[in-house]
């Protein structure tokens, strides 16, 4: 078992190593490509989430075998890192093997990590998931995530701890996340956009893309439109 691997396609844009720690996640993003991309039953995906077997053990193992040093690696992909109402305890100390190991870690959740602040310093990134700002459709999008009031208040929180926060717009459910990132971007140290993919949306990708371009030029903030967007915004057509 090599938990530490080396991501590829778009998972490439986000980093150069990972980590998914748990089996499952118990969201229930409607969005999720993870049971997909498994090859799992969506519904035991959803259910059925508890650590990976020996996760903790074969990741110090690991570390110790291949001398693994100075990577920023993400944690995850898969799954969540802090998936609500569940023990994120081998989180905490997947982090502790990672940062003594002379690594930073790149999390991105849509639970709540504040219980490990204590852990990161300014070489790590903490990083929330936020796909909409209207609190009603993200209870139907990701019904059992953490309140996306929640997530910015953890992000806010890690900023004032000088923790590096980054925040996914990824995959826009609600151009509304643009108010969000207006109001909120001086938190942000860095931000990534995409679209939803495979599922029908009656967004302009294109206008959204360009505006979601133009507001972080404005603002200063480093950011990254994902492949997928920033091919739509190249199709015809004129920003608003």
């Amino acid at each position: 078992m090599k938990p530490i691997y080396e991501p590829r396609g778009a998972a490439k844009e986000y980093g150069e190593a990972a980590i998914n720690i748990y089996t499952g996640c118990p969201h229930r993003c409607y969005y999720c490509f993870a049971p997909t991309v498994l090859r799992r039953d969506r519904e035991q995906f959803h259910t059925c989430v508890e650590p990976r077997k020996d996760i903790v053990q074969e990741v110090a193992k690991q570390l110790d075998r291949e001398h693994i040093t100075g990577k920023l690696i993400h944690l995850c992909f898969t799954c969540d890192p802090y998936p609500t109402g569940y023990d994120t305890t081998p989180t905490r100390e997947i982090i502790k093997l990672l940062k003594a190991s002379g690594n930073h870690v790149q999390i991105l959740t849509k639970g709540d990590g504040h219980r490990d602040f204590d852990l990161l310093d300014g070489g790590d990134w903490y990083g929330v998931t936020i796909s909409t700002q209207d609190n009603h459709l993200a209870g139907i999008a990701e019904p059992y995530a953490a309140d996306p009031a929640i997530r910015l208040t953890g992000l806010l929180h890690a900023k004032a701890r000088g923790i590096r926060t980054w925040v996914s717009f990824e995959p826009v459910i609600d151009t509304g996340v643009l108010k969000l990132l207006q109001k909120y971007g001086t938190a942000f140290d860095k931000v990534k956009i995409g679209k939803l993919n495979y599922h029908p949306s009656d967004i302009d990708w294109a206008d959204f893309g360009r505006r979601a371009e133009v507001l972080c030029r404005e603002m200063g903030l480093d950011y990254y439109i994902k492949d997928s967007l920033r091919a739509e915004m190249g199709k015809g057509g004129c920003s608003k």
